[in-house]
């Protein structure tokens, strides 16, 4: 029997309402269109595409579904399926297509969403149930406590140190063409104000931007990467991860031609209900596109002076101070500690729910690190 034939059906169409109700907005007689890839391919779960589309039909929204390719570069779609996007009320990526594009402004008009629920088992989990518009809110709420905020720090047990003054959110409304559902993350913050340190273990691994070989590379110790606003300053720790590091960012850049030792945003996860339950290192792909909506890990974009640039640091168990109120504390998310919180939680049972039992499922290896195939640099 497989997880998929485990899970609940009944909280798995809860979860496809959820999204279709409270995140696309969708009525009856409304079209739908699902792009979905092959499950084939490893990334998305069997089941999830029909699953959506029956409880779509179950509302009266009448969905057509279309299989599309992976495609590791893929920075517009094709002008047929963009054609067929713009004739459907909404449409759904159940596919890496809509996280490659969720920074493409020309998709604004057609209202894409992408979903990081990545079967049936996430999608009726209290990640996919717990309600859209909560977690909307709390982002909301998030932006304005960092954004009216004097100092913010950030660390973490290994050994991360950065800071800077309230965040200089861009003046531009939203921070993504494409919606996401479910919303597990705050507005990235702007680095050019930050500076200080991340500690790295395990890894370094791309961004979901655009896929390359290879799409991370292990580190055997913490390696320590400072940074000064946009630009990284130096690697510290290990000599052979120093050089892996080195050698990454190299080949990454020139793969893409952009700007090598650019930072460009940082932001951490606001879900509590998002859980990783295998380890990253068995799909670092599926891990990197699915477990920082949790609070346990907040994550920089880095390489290329755009978002969310090519190569992603992850930080685990942060402690995010405003002002010096620890609003994440050792991973763990208080939204009663920003102005809005708690009233979000009074009024979501569901969400209050979440956060006071909150997923501690983010792919950690047995020693309760990051850990990775050991791939290195030629």
């Amino acid at each position: 029997m497989t997880q998929a034939d485990k899970t609940d059906d009944a909280a798995v169409l809860a979860g496809a309402r959820n999204l279709l109700a409270n995140c696309a907005g969708m009525r009856p007689g409304e079209t739908l269109l699902v792009l979905h890839e092959d499950p084939g391919l490893g990334y998305y779960g069997p089941g999830l595409a029909e699953a959506i589309i029956e409880a779509a039909a179950a509302m009266g929204i009448r969905a057509t579904e279309c299989r599309i390719p992976f495609d590791p570069d893929v920075d517009a779609p094709p002008e047929d399926l963009r054609r067929a996007m713009l004739a459907a009320d909404r449409t759904l990526f159940i596919a890496r297509m809509g996280d490659q594009l969720r920074f493409n402004a020309e998709l604004s008009s057609v209202r894409p969403i992408v979903c990081y629920a990545l079967d049936r088992e996430m999608l009726g989990s209290p990640f996919g149930r717990a309600p859209y518009r909560a977690f909307v809110a709390l982002k909301a709420c998030i932006d304005t406590a960092l954004g009216r905020a004097s100092t913010i720090r950030v660390t973490c047990p290994l050994g991360t140190d950065f800071s800077g003054p309230g965040v200089a959110f861009p003046g531009t409304v939203g921070d993504v063409s494409v919606a996401r559902f479910p919303m597990s993350v705050f507005t990235p913050a702007p680095a050019a104000a930050y500076r200080g340190r991340v500690a790295q273990a395990g890894f370094l691994v791309g961004t979901g931007s655009r896929y390359y070989e290879p799409y991370g590379v292990a580190l055997s110790n913490t390696l320590f990467i400072a940074f000064d606003g946009n630009r990284i300053t130096g690697f510290e720790g290990d000599a052979d991860d120093v050089e892996t590091a080195r050698r990454h960012y190299a080949f990454v850049a020139d793969r893409f031609g952009i700007e090598r030792d650019f930072v460009h945003s940082w932001h951490a996860g606001i879900h509590p209900g998002c859980a990783f339950p295998c380890q990253a290192g068995d799909n670092l792909e599926r891990w990197s596109g699915a477990a920082f909506g949790n609070p346990r890990l907040l994550h920089v974009h880095t390489c290329g002076a755009y978002a969310p640039g090519e190569i992603c640091w992850n930080v685990v168990d942060p402690t995010i101070r405003i002002d010096g109120v620890a609003v994440w504390e050792n991973g763990r998310l208080h939204p009663e500690r920003v102005p809005g919180g708690a009233e979000i939680l009074a009024a979501e049972p569901l969400v209050a729910a979440a956060f006071a039992s909150p997923a501690q499922a983010i792919g950690l290896a047995p020693d309760g690190r990051l850990a990775a195939p050991v791939v290195r640099m030629p």
